[in-house]
């Protein structure tokens, strides 16, 4: 009996060491780590963990659970977590002094916990009261707590230093966690990552269908998405500067933009042709002359244009010309 014993506490011991030679190994895989993420090669073990964790465990439960559970269900699931979700939100903007926000997240909590039956319906949204993103981890940011490297936690997903620390504050601002017996809470906890693993199905498949490195999309996705919730939205790609171009034509007014554009070719050839007429007669070279300006003024008395410049071609009025399509086709506006 006491061999067995020490066999197993040996199996056990063995099991630990075999679990910390897998972390050391994951930690020597990556040989230049990113900028931002030096625990890069622990990080992608546990990032393996929870895949695996979720894939054969997590969203096979959350599979069925839509399986059995109607839409309207999860939907009022849903809003109750939000609701509860938002008493930490309100805290959080009151902390930062965003006080409008903050006012806000509590209408929306005093409307659906009223009028939604505990927050089941998400009423508020409705009455046009938006709906805020925020936290501990944001709250630090906001007063200058850098960042630190980028962190996988066991279970939890992507994380920074300063968003661990600030996911802590969180728990005990939840008031999930004040709920008794610890059993209900604990259910409750439970319920709340299952339904939200469940909205997000669709997003994972996509994920495993368009990310060549997984760790590395979740990683950079991650990032980006709290800096610009640190950045209260405001943070945006700036766009290339191509110097100052030449505005694009309206084709708002069809008439008077292609009579404009009509008059002007009368115009000069009318002008070429009476700076070049040398053997014309005096008065047929001030009627050359006179063309010119009232074919510039775009009038509706302007002679129509000749398309291929043959006699027998289709000539149509100059006010009715439309710039020519892709295959060089003039188009016609019906009136």
């Amino acid at each position: 009996m006491q061999t067995t014993r020490i066999s197993g506490a040996r199996a056990f011991q063995a099991g630990k060491l075999a679990v910390a030679a897998a972390l050391l190994a994951g930690c020597s895989t990556v040989q230049t780590p990113t900028k931002g993420d030096p625990l890069e090669g622990l990080n992608r073990t546990i990032f393996t963990v929870n895949d695996k964790l979720d894939q054969y465990a997590l969203k096979p439960v959350a599979k069925g659970y839509v399986f059995i559970t109607p839409q309207p269900v999860r939907d009022s699931v849903t809003n109750f977590f939000s609701n509860i979700g938002d008493v930490y939100i309100a805290a959080n903007n009151l902390l930062q002094l965003k006080i409008t926000d903050g006012v806000e997240d509590i209408m929306r909590i005093v409307i659906n916990t009223v009028f939604g039956v505990g927050g089941l319906f998400d009423v508020a949204t409705l009455a046009k009261l938006p709906k805020h993103d925020n936290d501990l981890g944001l709250t630090l940011g906001h007063y200058g707590v850098p960042a630190g490297p980028y962190l996988v936690l066991p279970l939890f997903g992507p994380s920074t230093v300063r968003d661990a620390v600030g996911s802590i504050g969180n728990y005990y601002v939840n008031p999930l966690s004040y709920i008794h017996p610890d059993g209900l809470s604990w259910a409750l906890y439970g319920l709340n990552i299952v339904n939200t693993r469940a909205n997000l199905l669709n997003a994972s498949d996509v994920l495993e269908g368009a990310a060549l490195d997984k760790y590395s999309f979740v990683r950079n996705a991650y990032l980006q998405r709290r800096q610009y919730l640190l950045s209260d939205g405001k943070q945006s790609a700036a766009l290339p500067n191509y110097g100052d171009e030449a505005p694009l034509p309206k084709y708002d007014d069809v008439d008077s933009g292609a009579a404009a554009g009509a008059a002007g070719t009368q115009g000069a050839a009318a002008a070429k042709a009476a700076s070049g007429a040398t053997a014309a007669t005096p008065p047929q070279a001030a009627s050359a002359t006179a063309a010119a300006p009232e074919a510039a003024s775009g009038s509706s008395e302007s002679p129509p244009l000749d398309l291929n410049g043959g006699p027998e071609t289709t000539q149509i009025p100059a006010g009715q010309l439309v710039p020519p399509t892709r295959f060089n086709f003039p188009s016609f506006k019906l009136r």
